[in-house]
């Protein structure tokens, strides 16, 4: 791009999106608790995965997500890209669950937050926020991943969950430090593992080292259906960008699906289903 047009263009991209529009956060979350249960069915862990692009305000994404969790009762929900507003939100009335939501900043103009949203039908032991240390341009702002830990009623274990949106629009390395980081957690955990999000594997470098994190790792990407696989959102001929890994856990068959009638996002919503077998018992 010659000079002079670069400085048309990132005069336009200040006047529309001034630097002090996106406040940086601090590492938090925002929670509510609204289940009884104390523990998740070893047997059955339903896991709904969607970049959602900022629409749970729009009344068909409402509509869309309402069908899903009736039709198929996921015990676990892993949204990116969620927006939260500043005033009193009221979650609680579409959303009988559990639910924590880490934001990496807040608009000012729109007075909304934006991030990671986490729902479960019982409470995590423990969570955890794991921000970048590189920006995004333009809106100089993170990205984040929230870690929550679960009771599962095999009591032998703890299942780990991670639920990430991946750095975009910089070089390569920022994103396999990002990579890095999230290794350094799931290391750490023996017990079975849900790592799942927009990994934003838009080139087949990203995606080459995505599989060698995740296969250090001891992760299996949930395997769809080759008419289920295309459905993934993509830039044209691009690897998927959203994907669901698991690890000591046993996929039901026939689970994995791509809810290709769902149109209020961008990206199609990812479905699987989950066993964990005690390894002690067999």
């Amino acid at each position: 791009m010659m000079p002079n047009i670069q400085e048309h263009v990132n005069t336009l991209v200040t006047k529309f999106v001034p630097s002090y529009r996106f406040l940086r956060l601090q590492e938090l979350t925002i929670d509510k608790n609204n289940s009884l249960q104390t523990e998740i069915n070893s047997n059955s862990i339903k896991v709904l995965n969607w970049n959602i692009a900022k629409q749970n305000y729009n009344k068909t994404w409402l509509k869309d997500f309402s069908i899903i969790i009736e039709t198929y009762q996921p015990n676990l929900i892993f949204l990116q890209e969620f927006s939260l507003k500043l005033e009193a939100d009221k979650l609680e009335t579409w959303l009988k669950m559990n639910w924590n939501f880490a934001p990496n900043f807040v608009d000012i103009h729109h007075q909304i937050y934006s991030g990671i949203f986490t729902a479960a039908t019982i409470s995590p032991v423990t969570k955890k926020v794991i921000t970048t240390k590189h920006y995004e341009p333009i809106v100089r702002t993170p990205k984040i991943s929230l870690v929550t830990e679960y009771l599962l009623s095999d009591k032998s274990t703890t299942l780990l969950t991670v639920n990430s949106h991946l750095i975009n629009f910089v070089d390569l390395n920022k994103f396999k430090i990002q990579l890095n980081e999230l290794e350094l957690v799931l290391s750490t955990h023996r017990g079975p593992i849900i790592f799942s999000g927009d990994f934003n594997t838009w080139s087949q470098k990203r995606a080459v080292i995505l599989n060698q994190v995740t296969t250090q790792l001891g992760l299996t990407p949930v395997i769809f259906a080759p008419h289920e696989q295309e459905k993934i959102k993509r830039f044209l001929l691009s690897p998927p960008l959203d994907h669901i890994f698991y690890r000591n856990l046993n996929v039901k068959k026939a689970s994995a699906k791509v809810l290709d009638q769902i149109c209020s996002s961008d990206h199609k919503p990812l479905l699987s289903e989950f066993t964990y077998i005690n390894p002690q018992k067999d």
